[in-house]
């Protein structure tokens, strides 16, 4: 996502900086192509193997994206199958939150033994066996809801390292593209989640007339197959655990002098006592919670709040889905161009303009545009603002960095949407309004606090 970072699996070996080592006579690996604190090149010609590393990146981002995109359009039916109330149904949100902070406690800890490609594979084998759970006729909503903490788990492992690896291939002029493309196949996933979950919920029917939603999880589940698949070709040259190097003594000096070595806690420490990571994490935090409580909620919220038939009402997502595609596509040149420091604060106040709308104007057609429009000027935050993170963030602590980022982020974005779903419970779900607003708001005050990156687009 910027650049002089590191790929994920070279946090786990910081702690060979400032040490002589046993030269490595092993084929080139991803897992070493850049070194701590190492100017990357600004120019990188892409092979064919890195191109397929790179596809399958943006791959794991279209089935996160087809996962997490169904959700709003699903809650409904989730609901009224079980019976439940929105605090309830909101337990799903809970076990996300679960779920990315367990991978927060983990992620750094795998990586120092596991491969880049082992991790990736972990993070989609998490995921397929997820889906595979939730597949089962009407399943328990016990075991679906634990379905989220794994679906979770499996994204954090995934995604961030996916992330970092991509961020980690380009040099300075090239890395808001490949950051664009990967974060634009995520949302073209959110878009075809609700296309795939509205028409399967609302046309396929039992005996007794009940929705069969659950054969939704059918196409992430075989789709998850195939990322598995992808990720087991493209990284089978770190597909296994990450080998240590040996350490030689130079003549004359005292064992470990000179020699700096930190373990999984003493990088976790470093980030963790970082100031732009926090205020970065913060921005995160709120956008992630804007974006999802939106799309999660609308559906819900049309058809109780505004009336709107839950048939129709369930597409609406893939309009929100579908602007934040199109912003991620067509935004991030202009962004880069003219600074992106402006530019998201300019997004930020469009945003809250659509928010009104949507908000005041009592009208279906009017709120759908709105919440489009929504997700268009949404859409190249994202990736810009990692871009900043990496170029801000100490080389050292580059990856981890970005892994918790990543998973701040999920956690605003889960907990924001249990927020609202317990407040809809006793207030009804037309709370979401307000909610926005000041979600919104949130996110563009705590951009203003992001430290600026010294760069040329500012």
């Amino acid at each position: 996502m910027a650049t002089a970072t590191t790929t994920l699996t070279e946090a786990s070996e910081v702690n060979l900086q400032a040490t002589t080592t046993v030269p490595d006579t092993s084929p080139p690996n991803d897992n070493f192509d850049i070194q701590d604190g190492a100017e990357p090149s600004t120019t990188q010609k892409l092979d064919g193997p890195t191109i397929l590393k790179l596809l399958s990146a943006g791959f794991s981002f279209f089935v996160a994206g087809v996962n997490d995109g169904s959700i709003g359009a699903l809650i409904p039916y989730v609901i009224r199958s079980y019976g439940i109330t929105t605090a309830v149904v909101s337990s799903l949100y809970a076990a996300s939150l679960t779920g990315w902070v367990f991978a927060a406690a983990t992620n750094t800890h795998l990586s120092e033994r596991l491969g880049l490609g082992a991790m990736l594979a972990l993070g989609a084998a998490t995921q397929t066996l997820a889906q595979a759970l939730r597949s089962w006729p009407t399943p328990p909503f016990g075991l679906y809801v634990t379905t989220f903490f794994l679906t979770s788990v499996g994204q954090a492992f995934q995604d961030s390292h996916a992330n970092t690896y991509v961020a980690s291939r380009q040099g300075t002029t090239a890395v808001h593209r490949w950051l664009g493309f990967i974060h634009a196949m995520y949302m073209a996933g959110c878009l075809v989640g609700p296309f795939a979950g509205n028409g399967i919920a609302s046309s396929v029917r039992g005996e007794s007339g009940e929705s069969r939603w659950y054969l939704f999880y059918t196409v992430p589940l075989a789709l998850g197959v195939a990322n598995l698949a992808l990720v087991a070709v493209a990284f089978r040259d770190s597909m296994g655990f990450v080998k240590k190097k040996a350490q030689v003594t130079v003549p004359g000096q005292a064992e470990g002098e000179g020699q700096e070595k930190r373990s999984a806690k003493e990088l976790i420490k470093a980030t963790l006592t970082e100031r732009s990571v926090w205020l970065l994490s913060l921005f995160f935090f709120f956008y992630l919670g804007t974006v999802v409580t939106a799309g999660g909620w609308v559906v819900e919220y049309l058809v109780d709040a505004r009336g709107g038939t839950l048939a129709q009402m369930g597409y609406v997502p893939a309009g929100f889905s579908g602007g934040c595609l199109l912003g991620r596509v067509l935004l991030p040149e202009p962004t880069h161009r003219l600074g992106e420091r402006r530019m998201i604060l300019l997004y930020c106040v469009l945003c809250m303009a659509c928010q009104i709308v949507f908000w005041l104007v009592p009208n279906i057609v009017a709120a759908s545009v709105a919440i489009s429009f929504l997700g268009f000027f949404s859409g190249p935050f994202f990736a810009t603002a990692i871009s900043v993170g990496t170029r801000i963030f100490p080389a050292s602590i580059s990856t981890t960095a970005v892994s918790f980022v990543f998973v701040f982020a999920q956690m605003g974005g889960s907990l924001f949407p249990i927020v609202t779903g317990v407040l809809g419970a006793h207030v009804g779900v037309k709370v979401l309004q307000p909610m926005l607003v000041g979600l919104i708001a949130a996110t563009g005050i705590s951009w203003l606090l992001v430290p600026q990156p010294q760069s040329k687009t500012e």
